[in-house]
């Protein structure tokens, strides 16, 4: 068993034009043990957004905090705390902060995907 809290792991900070002011941490993955699945954590600054891209498997979002839009089928659809989106496989998709405060979500990834 693992308890964490995601703010102690070491970030992994993205800002390279495709993605602005992002943070990720893996808080469970195969270093863990977990053979199945890896748990993610993702922060967004005021004006940040991931990446819009598509991939072959399916994850899924828990946003935390925050408010922001996930691009859904072509379309932006408005997401805050408590929202969950499931994303299928080969869909593409993008997350963006349009709130004042930081944007925090929890995404889940099948096993063999990138953990970060």
């Amino acid at each position: 068993m693992k308890i964490v809290d995601y703010k102690g792991i070491e970030p992994t900070r993205f800002d390279n034009g495709v993605a602005k002011g992002i943070t990720g941490r893996v808080v469970i993955g195969k270093e863990d043990g977990a053979n199945n699945f890896c748990m993610r954590v993702f922060e967004v600054e005021k004006n940040g957004h991931t990446p819009r891209h598509s991939h072959e498997w399916e994850h899924e979002i828990f946003f935390h905090s925050g408010m922001g839009e996930v691009l859904c089928q072509g379309k932006w659809t408005p997401v805050s705390s408590g929202a969950a989106v499931f994303v299928p496989g080969n869909e593409d998709h993008q997350i963006q902060n349009t709130g004042q405060d930081t944007l925090v979500f929890v995404c889940l990834i099948p096993k063999g995907a990138p953990e970060i």
